[in-house]
């Protein structure tokens, strides 16, 4: 979701409860369009130190609490040293924003070199390419700003250092949290937009996802107009958002990060400061403090986003092998089918060595008993030679095509446990989320010979991120944890797993190895939600994550084998229990994942 004015509503509240009444300790500006205040609330708010963030970068303007400590540059900017003189060891006194503006003004007051009061206004505007923080005096002028807007650049409204301040108009929308009924009704008539296209024209703050969660809510069309709704669907639109407004004025909000499925990967899809009923089919997290959610949802959307980028060569390397393979697999298999005529010549052979005294020279042709058969087979000869030639010559291709037989037999055992090797490596990239995982990956593809192995040396194993398996806690309180990668999947399954610990994969499907610690019970002893959990965590992350529902096998780890000389991650097993698992694991938690930040 943008950045729109429910978001920055949730984030004054939590900027305004904490900070009123603290003092600012440090100012950074810690880049071109970047400030990083330092404060310290008030003792019966938790005294201690606060940064919050804010940047009017035209890219992803922001602004949120942070407990990152960003560098600042030796030299501080004019604008930072400006904000230093006024503004260091100010009191804020009030953090409001004006209607549902995606603006949040800092009022703050301090004593002036000369120790009279003064009162100045710090103001962040949250507007895309328009963004900018303004420094304004108690007249609301503009003493300075972080980026200057001219006349040149914008006819609308100048930002510059004596100007009157003035929130630019809205192309006429309206304050939806000072709606009336009646102007609500009047503004449904004669509308040929669809109710959320409406919404969104109409009002400040409403971006196009909040409108159409409201008419969600309202169970409205999206192919109707405005004015085509009923006198009771008017009444049910005002209704929810009547009541939406209402939350918004108590301050009643319920941040939450939505995930979807995309590609077999979990992405975080968009964020939101109410329940969004619209995304039922995602996963929410949600989240005590908005600010966390930011700097989590922009953090977690750039990892993704930067792991897919380095992933790139990898997945590129494997894909192009992977499709040689299947391409030399499916003509291996078709030159199997051609020796599967071996037989018949063999056959051929003995009838005539058997039959050959009753062929008249010179025969192109013969018919001869077939004692396998019972019945007579007929045989093309060559006139040229005699029968015990012909015969020859049919069991020489006989010989010929069991020897192409044993050798492709070989062969496409070998080049099948390649390509289940590369799908299984295949689906690790897809489960890959940071580069450690990667770097494990790639260590696999250097071990076998896929890729040229990298001489880094001691240095550069050192700097080698670390990648351990996934730890999750079931709802009983059990320990399970998840292979990545084949190289993780061996660390799992052969050390993590004890011989009495329960083993689950997903049948014949590349897929993460999943140990539930047993803690020593016995397989009945353990709860059945235990199971299921477990299940459910192989069916997602296998490469059948996209199904509703998927097999999987379990067993004890004691009765998992691990051939001689067997690729990493691969491993056999000769009686199992199975369970169909769906692939929702919204109900698990991460071991270090702290209980109120989870769904």
């Amino acid at each position: 979701m943008a950045f729109d004015g429910i978001a920055a509503a949730c984030l004054t509240k939590e900027l305004a409860d904490l900070l009123t009444g603290g003092r600012i300790y440090k100012i950074a500006q810690t880049d071109r369009n970047e400030l990083v205040l330092t404060v310290r609330p008030m003792a019966e708010k938790g005294g201690g130190q606060v940064r919050v963030y804010m940047s009017a970068d035209p890219s992803l303007p922001l602004c949120y609490i942070t407990e990152q400590n960003r560098q600042a540059p030796l030299q501080a900017p004019s604008f930072c040293m400006l904000l230093r003189k006024h503004l260091q060891n100010g009191r804020i006194t009030a953090i409001y924003q004006p209607g549902l503006e995606r603006i949040l003004r800092f009022e703050i007051e301090h004593l002036n070199e000369m120790g009279d009061l003064c009162r100045h206004t710090l103001v962040m505007e949250i507007m895309g390419k328009h963004s900018n923080i303004i420094f304004l005096d108690s007249e609301e002028k503009i003493v300075d700003s972080i980026k200057h807007v001219s006349a040149m650049v914008s006819s609308v409204r100048e930002v510059l250092p004596g100007r009157d301040y003035f929130v630019p108009s809205t192309q006429g929308k309206r304050d939806p949290l000072s709606e009336t009924p009646e102007a609500f009704m009047e503004t449904l008539q004669g509308s040929s937009f669809d109710p959320a296209l409406l919404l969104m024209k109409t009002y400040t703050g409403i971006s196009r996802q909040a409108a159409e969660e409201i008419c969600v809510r309202a169970q409205l069309d999206h192919d109707r107009s405005a004015s085509a709704l009923t006198e009771e669907e008017r009444q049910v639109l005002w209704a929810v958002f009547a009541a939406l407004m209402e939350e918004i004025r108590r301050g009643s909000f319920h941040p939450a990060i939505y995930f979807k499925q995309n590609a077999g990967t979990e992405v975080p899809a968009d964020f939101s400061a109410m329940t969004m009923t619209m995304y039922g089919d995602y996963r929410a997290r949600p989240y005590s403090s908005f600010s966390r959610l930011l700097e989590d949802f922009y953090a977690r959307k750039n990892e993704v986003t930067r792991i897919r980028q380095k992933s790139a060569d990898l997945r590129h390397i494997v894909q192009t092998i992977l499709e040689r393979d299947v391409h030399k697999y499916d003509l291996q298999q078709k030159q199997i089918r051609d020796t599967e005529k071996k037989d018949k010549y063999r056959i051929y052979g003995e009838l005539l060595n058997t039959y050959g005294y009753e062929i008249p020279e010179g025969a192109s042709s013969c018919e001869l008993d077939n004692y396998y058969t019972g019945g007579r087979t007929r045989i093309s000869l060559d006139p040229r030679l005699t029968p015990q030639q012909n015969a020859k010559k049919y069991f020489d291709r006989y010989t010929k095509l069991k020897r192409t037989y044993e050798a492709l037999s070989r062969l496409t055992v070998e080049v099948k446990a390649e390509i289940d090797h590369l799908e299984s490596i295949r689906t690790s990239l897809e489960l890959s989320t940071s580069e450690g995982d990667l770097a494990l990956i790639r260590r696999e593809l250097e071990e076998a010979g896929f890729v040229k192995k990298h001489n880094t040396g001691k240095k550069g194993r050192s700097r080698t991120p670390v990648s351990r398996p996934l730890h999750y806690i079931s709802s009983d309180g059990y320990d399970l944890y998840v292979g990545k990668n084949n190289l993780q999947n061996e660390e799992v399954t052969f050390k993590i797993g004890a011989p009495s610990d329960i083993w689950f994969h997903a049948n014949d499907m590349p897929g993460s190895h999943v140990i539930l610690k047993s803690r020593g019970q016995k397989m009945h002893d353990i709860p059945d939600r235990a199971f299921e959990e477990a299940a459910a965590l192989a069916a997602y992350y296998s490469s059948g994550r996209e199904q509703e529902k998927v097999e999987i096998d379990y067993l004890e780890r004691r009765n998992v084998k691990k051939p001689g000389g067997g690729r990493p991650g691969f491993v056999v097993y000769y009686t199992n229990y199975s369970i169909l698992a769906g692939t929702d694991i919204s109900m698990l938690r991460p071991a270090d994942e702290k209980p109120g930040n989870r769904s």
